[in-house]
């Protein structure tokens, strides 16, 4: 430890554009993590907050809340003796209000009073929806100029809905939630014709009862897999946080390993003069442990600066447990990389290297 520290404070130059790689690749990783996080959080947020098990839609929807589609004899036939349901209904709108100059993306959903995704709505400012045509929205409309009271268009044709309420946490495909009576759903999407029920079926528990063949059973696990882009997405970020960590290994390696090359002269005087080997490789790793420790410290610091600086409408959340492990494997890697130039130092001959010279 001793001579580690001494050589990376007697070639601080050199040792920092070190420390500087490090600390950019850590907080890259970081900010694409972050991101990974709240774009997967901003798909899913609304699905969370159900706190549900298991969902039944159509079998030609192909487990797609957009495509799916349940008949009144069908939700029945789903609903029997299967404990606590909740019936949704979906469709993506754009929401406009007049005294505001944008329109913004959401997704309605229509749901049943007497049921448990009503009751257990989490209403943070305003109240609960009562009468048909009246809403619960996500608070990040509220970020985007909405306040309660307003009155919005979602389709043409139809009367507007009266924002009631806000929550927190209901996003769905990375779009705000408004929740509405499912009466209000139907008429929106079909002009109140009689042409479905609603899109879906929510269950508290994962029941095993056997369905009809027109009709699928997903588990929520297995529905958030098959939202649009959804998985895509995870792997997208995945291989590109797994490169960064495999770059990382081969900066550190290359680096470490020139540095050996350039100080083999030294390492065989220290030989010369007693220095076991395995002091001199113990001596390599604790510089890449040091200067990777520095270099995520560093990182980390400037991905909390970036957060706090980035506006609310970028999709941005730590999530602490796959950061930690992010710093881990960046650990794990640079001490790899570190093992590379060991056989280098193990081969050097003092007698050779000095009598060269």
């Amino acid at each position: 430890m001793y001579l580690a520290i001494k050589e990376m404070k007697h070639n601080k130059f050199r040792y920092g554009l070190i420390i500087m790689m490090i600390m950019l690749i850590s907080y890259l990783i970081f900010i694409l993590t972050s991101l990974a996080t709240g774009l997967a959080e901003s798909n899913r947020q609304a699905i969370d907050s159900w706190q549900a098990e298991a969902i039944v839609l159509n079998a030609d929807a192909d487990g797609s809340l957009r495509k799916a589609s349940l008949t009144t004899s069908q939700v029945q036939k789903i609903t029997k003796n299967k404990g606590p349901a909740s019936v949704i209904g979906e469709l993506s709108v754009t929401a406009s209000q007049k005294k505001l100059q944008h329109k913004a993306a959401a997704e309605l959903l229509g749901i049943n009073k007497s049921q448990f995704i009503y009751h257990d709505l989490k209403v943070i400012a305003g109240r609960n929806f009562k009468r048909n045509f009246e809403a619960v929205v996500d608070q990040s409309l509220a970020d985007k100029g909405y306040q309660l009271g307003d009155d919005i268009t979602v389709a043409a044709n139809t009367p507007k809905i009266k924002i009631v309420g806000f929550t927190k946490n209901a996003q769905l495909s990375v779009a705000p939630v408004i929740y509405t009576s499912l009466a209000t759903w139907q008429q929106i999407k079909y002009g109140g014709a009689p042409i479905a029920n609603s899109s879906a079926v929510v269950f508290k528990n994962n029941f095993s009862d056997k369905l009809n063949a027109d009709t699928e059973k997903l588990t929520m696990a297995q529905f958030i897999q098959k939202l649009p882009g959804y998985q895509a997405q995870n792997l997208t970020f995945e291989f590109m946080i797994g490169f960064l960590l495999i770059i990382t290994l081969i900066i550190i390696a290359i680096f470490l390993y020139i540095l050996t090359i350039q100080k083999l002269p030294i390492f065989a005087v220290l030989k010369a003069q007693g220095i076991p080997t395995r002091y001199l490789i113990k001596n390599t790793v604790m510089q890449a442990f040091l200067i990777t420790i520095i270099g995520l410290i560093l990182g980390v610091i400037l991905a909390a600066i970036t957060k706090l600086m980035l506006p609310k409408a970028v999709p941005m959340s730590f999530n602490y447990q796959l950061l930690f492990g992010a710093t881990v494997a960046l650990l794990i890697m640079s001490l790899l990389g570190s093992l590379i130039p060991t056989r280098t130092i193990k081969k050097v001959d003092p007698a050779a290297m000095i009598g060269g010279n």
